[in-house]
């Protein structure tokens, strides 16, 4: 497989949706925030493509999606102005996820966003590479392009880290942990900014 330097990152076309959702949801799989969601291994498959749909899905219909060849790993961006369709999140965890867990992971929710930006920033909800594809620079080659859009506009961008394990990825590239969020038995969440550079 050609190292991740000589991958093209393309923007992914809305027929290409559910390629890049299902890497996302392959991504994920071993995530700590999504795992603690969905717990049970079904209920993870079956649920998590929506959730994933409504929290970036936005990035296909705004030309903000971008994939590795070969669908080795995408990234949700959200251009400026642009939300995640919280109606839609919010009508799949009211459907798939039970109390007393759905009221923490609303509240891990309402945290987070009481740390975006005021100002216009890209936002990116989703970021996930083929765990068989993993360690080899996909990451960084989906951040690049856009953070490199971000400081030629003098932008900030903004991401939530749902894995401790993704930190050093993102402080490498710019982004500064704002605060650990964490509501009952939910796993830690650091929202993370990085202004233009």
């Amino acid at each position: 497989m050609p190292p991740a330097t000589a991958q093209a990152i393309t923007t992914t076309s809305p027929t290409d949706l559910e390629r890049a959702v299902s890497v996302i949801v392959l991504a994920f799989s071993a995530d700590p925030a999504a795992r603690w969601t969905y717990p049970e291994p079904q209920q993870y498959l079956i649920h998590f493509p929506a959730a994933v749909r409504a929290f970036g899905g936005k990035a296909i219909t705004h030309g903000t999606c971008r994939h590795v060849t070969e669908f080795r790993g995408a990234a949700l961006w959200l251009p400026p102005g642009v939300l995640p369709d919280d109606e839609a999140l919010g009508a799949v965890f009211h459907a798939s996820v039970p109390e007393p867990r759905r009221s923490e992971l609303f509240g891990v929710f309402e945290r987070m966003g009481s740390y975006h930006p005021p100002e216009p920033h890209w936002y990116l909800p989703l970021i996930g590479v083929d765990p068989d594809c993993q360690r080899r620079g996909y990451g960084a080659a989906l951040l690049g392009p856009t953070l490199a859009q971000c400081d030629h506009e003098g932008v900030a961008a903004y991401l939530e880290s749902s894995n401790p394990a993704n930190l050093s990825l993102y402080q490498r590239h710019g982004f500064e942990v704002l605060a650990t969020i964490q509501v009952g038995s939910s796993p830690p969440i650091f929202p993370m900014l990085r202004r233009p550079q």
